[in-house]
C-alpha cells in the first residue's frame, strides 16, 4: 500500500500532540492536587487550550523537521536537549525584569515567553495584553516554516 509522505509526517505529529495533551492533562491534575486554583472561566480555559495546542503543534512539527535533518538519533536528541532549556531563559519561572540585564533582551523575545504570559494571564485572570497575538504569531511562523521544511526534507530522504 502506497502511503504519502504527508500522511507519515502528519501521523507522527498527531501522535506527538496526543502524547503532549495527555501529559498536559496529567500536569494539570497534579497541579490541582497540590493547590493550583485558577481564576479562569470556560472561555479562558478554551483560549488557553487553543494557545497551548497551537504551541505544541508548532513544536511537534519543528521536532519532525529536526528529526529529518539530523544524521542520527543522537543528533536529534542533542537538539531537543538544547530546546528543553529555552523555558529557563523566559518568563516561565521569574519575571523578565528581575533577571540580570544581559539576559533580559533574550528572555523578552523567545517564542515561549508570550505563550507563557498568555497562559498565565488566561488562567490566573491577569491582563493578557498583546501576548496572545504574539504567541499565536510565533506559533504560526514556527508551524509554517517547520511544515515546509519537513516536506522538503522528507521528499529528499525518500527520493
Amino acid at each position: 500500500m502506497d502511503v504519502g509522505g504527508a500522511a507519515v509526517l502528519a501521523g507522527h505529529v498527531a501522535a506527538s500532540v496526543a502524547r503532549n495533551a495527555a501529559s498536559t492533562i496529567l500536569v494539570f491534575g497534579v497541579a490541582f492536587l497540590i493547590g493550583f486554583r485558577p481564576q479562569a472561566g470556560p472561555l479562558d480555559w478554551l483560549a488557553a487550550a487553543a494557545v497551548l495546542l497551537a504551541f505544541v503543534l508548532a513544536i511537534s512539527w519543528l521536532a519532525a523537521a529536526i528529526g529529518l535533518l539530523a544524521t542520527s538519533p543522537e543528533a536529534a536528541h542533542d537538539f531537543t536537549f538544547v530546546v528543553m532549556f529555552l523555558p529557563y531563559a523566559s518568563s516561565a519561572f521569574v519575571p523578565v525584569d528581575t533577571m540580570p540585564s544581559w539576559i533580559q533582551g533574550f528572555a523578552q523575545h523567545p517564542p515561549i515567553t508570550p505563550v507563557i504570559e498568555t497562559l498565565r494571564g488566561l488562567l490566573l485572570g491577569t491582563p493578557v495584553g498583546t501576548s496572545a497575538w504574539t504567541a499565536l504569531a510565533w506559533c504560526g511562523a514556527i508551524l509554517g516554516v517547520s511544515v515546509a521544511v519537513s516536506g522538503v526534507l522528507f521528499g529528499r530522504r525518500t527520493a
